[in-house]
């Protein structure tokens, strides 16, 4: 021990009592190799007491009353006058214990680290049940109740939905035309703020009126809507939402069948600025075909040259054949006044 070196001819005088019963004598005390030796006056050793073993009986107060460890019994009495023993001992005694194992404190690191994993693996995992157990559980009553909700806050921006009624009577024939997975679409078209088309929860597709107003071909629209299918049937509207809104949104629709204003209203934003996803041509070529639509005309509404949309145009399903039309020209001209002048 490095601190032991440094005492190994420091002797002071002290009170000894081997049994409670006993006298007390007065002794020697010195420290010896890694113990504390005692001796009575005429040197002759009473006792070895070991330095690991050394316990003292009052803490912080004088005279200073040391015993071996398990042994409160036998005692040394170190007055306050030999101040440089007793700081020696007790300096040996504070190097003694920081070498010992702490098995305590490896406990607690130990429990701290496995806490902070599991904590880790939480926050991690926790997230994604929550919303996948949502997604679950939310009727559809209630997602489209969502999708309302958000169509709402968009509106400050939108404008509210186009409604003229025979405009209206052609976007339900074209719902119709080109229906989703559980019955006719539901479409919306908005004056203003949406770039090209966009998915609510509960199934609503939202059209912009440039698509209805600045394509003489239905089948463009048509293209656009059988996109907005396709991307339902990759990812759930309400899914897209619960990830951006965070976790709490889902413990928070759970519990009480609600979202956070503020997240229906961050995620109104969101939608509006952002672009729809791009869908892979596979898909959209047995969209087109699935619903009896020709993919030209919404590849070259997409790049007029046609040469980022080739695969569409060659690979066609009903390239150079003439499927069931979409809408009527009729229909197409009173769907292109659905939102009035």
């Amino acid at each position: 021990m490095t601190a032991l070196s440094e005492y190994l001819r420091l002797e002071a005088t002290g009170l000894w009592r081997a049994t409670p019963d006993a006298q007390r004598t007065e002794v020697v005390v010195s420290i010896g190799d890694a113990t504390l030796v005692i001796t009575d006056m005429a040197e002759r050793p009473l006792a070895h007491w070991s330095l690991p073993a050394v316990q003292r009986a009052n803490p912080g107060q004088r005279p200073a009353i040391y015993h071996p460890d398990g042994d409160p019994g036998e005692t040394l009495e170190i007055s306050g006058d030999e101040a440089e023993m007793i700081a020696a001992i007790e300096k040996l005694r504070s190097a003694i214990a920081r070498a010992r194992p702490h098995p305590g404190r490896l406990r607690l690191v130990i429990f701290l680290a496995i806490a902070a994993l599991i904590i880790g693996l939480g926050a991690l995992w926790l997230p994604d049940r929550l919303r996948i157990h949502a997604l679950s559980v939310v009727p559809g009553v209630k997602r489209a109740e969502i999708g309302d909700a958000l169509l709402a806050h968009m509106q400050g921006v939108t404008g509210a939905p186009c409604a003229d009624p025979v405009g209206t009577t052609a976007l339900t024939r074209l719902s119709q035309r080109l229906p989703d997975d559980t019955g006719p679409a539901k479409l919306v078209v908005m004056p203003d703020g949406v770039q090209s088309t966009a998915s609510l929860p509960g199934g609503t597709i939202l059209i912009s009126r440039r698509l209805v107003e600045d394509h003489d071909d239905p089948d463009v629209l048509a293209g656009f809507i059988i996109a907005e299918h396709m991307r339902a049937r990759q990812t759930d509207a309400l899914d897209n939402l619960l990830q951006q809104a965070g976790v709490m949104a889902s413990v928070r629709l759970l519990t009480t069948g609600e979202l956070p204003e503020s997240a229906l209203r961050r995620y109104a934003e969101h939608l509006l600025a952002t672009p729809p996803a791009q869908v892979a041509d596979a898909l959209m070529l047995g969209g087109f075909r699935a619903w009896s639509v020709p993919a030209t005309p919404y590849a070259y509404a997409l790049d007029i040259s046609g040469e980022e949309t080739i695969n569409l145009i060659e690979a066609d399903p009903f390239g150079g054949q003439s499927p069931e039309p979409v809408l009527s020209d009729g229909d197409w001209l009173r769907l292109q006044a659905i939102c009035g002048n």
